[in-house]
């Protein structure tokens, strides 16, 4: 992919999207750091590291969010 393109990609994303692509390049980059290209295809994430970046992805900007429901909701608790 052209370096051109990607920009081109990211400039049109929102601009929370854009830092969560700032975010997994900055991950790259740790996880990489000045390896040669061909080499860090080679690389394979560890299953711990996969799993620790999916939850930090699918977890992002949660706290943010509404609660859209309350305990007054529970048609039935747990005890």
């Amino acid at each position: 992919m052209q370096l051109e393109e990607l920009i081109a990609k990211v400039s049109r994303l929102p601009e929370v999207r854009q830092q969560e692509v700032m975010d997994f390049v900055t991950f790259l980059e740790q996880r990489y750091g000045q390896t040669d290209p061909g080499e860090a295809e080679q690389l394979d994430w560890s299953e711990q590291q996969f799993h620790a970046m999916s939850i930090d992805q699918a977890m992002r900007d949660t706290e943010a969010e509404p609660d859209l429901y309350s305990e007054d909701d529970l048609k039935e608790r747990w005890q």
